[in-house]
């Protein structure tokens, strides 16, 4: 892999490329992949995040992991759905701003549903949420599984692929508006979680 290929440390840009190699190595179901170790030397990317997108892939049933044996391909068609999508559904303006709210508001949904599911403490205390600078892909991706849905995830984990597709100029929240979400979320005040939301995706309250 040449350095201006080097594969960014995004979470969708990860699972992305795990399609790209699975398309290029002619794997079809029933094949192994490689181990963690050899996926994180191929992508050049951490062996924490490649963890993280086999973790998303299994969940929305592309793989399966066998003790003792490793991981395997289940079924891979699902990653021409983003081209299919792009090129015979979402065309127009309004279609895309559709996703883009439909993804919102599973964000939002989510962060209700946390309250009532998930041990927040572990979230809440990890600093790595908010380093420098915050990824918010990862962020919601945590987010959306805390919110234990598997339905949700798989919806929004296609919805942001397609969004970053998209590349568009969308606001950029900054560290302070997470702060604020996860100060909201320590509270559990729904009211100032959905002001917290609302402002760091610069939505309206109303």
């Amino acid at each position: 892999m040449k350095p201006s290929e080097a594969v960014p440390k995004v979470y969708l840009e990860i699972v992305k490329q795990l399609r790209k190699m699975i398309t290029e190595d002619r794997l079809k179901p029933g094949d192994k992949l490689p181990s963690e170790r050899e996926l994180s030397e191929r992508l050049n990317v951490g062996r924490s995040s490649v963890r993280e997108a086999l973790r998303a892939l299994e969940l929305l049933g592309l793989i399966e992991t066998r003790r003792g044996e490793g991981t395997f391909i289940r079924d891979f068609k699902g990653h021409q759905l983003i081209p299919l999508l792009s090129t015979f559904i979402l065309q127009d303006e309004n279609s895309k701003r559709d996703v883009i709210e439909t993804k919102f508001l599973i964000e939002k949904n989510c962060l209700a549903l946390i309250l009532k599911r998930a041990d927040l403490e572990s979230f809440l205390t990890d600093r790595s949420m908010i380093k420098d600078p915050i990824n918010d892909d990862e962020f919601f991706l945590r987010i959306v599984q805390l919110a234990d849905n598997h339905l949700l995830l798989r919806i929004w984990v296609i919805l942001a692929d397609y969004v970053n597709s998209l590349q568009l100029n969308m606001q950029k929240p900054v560290k302070t508006d997470y702060k604020r979400l996860l100060t909201a979320l320590s509270d559990r005040d729904e009211e100032k979680i959905a002001e917290a939301y609302h402002l760091l995706r610069g939505l309206s309250n109303e």
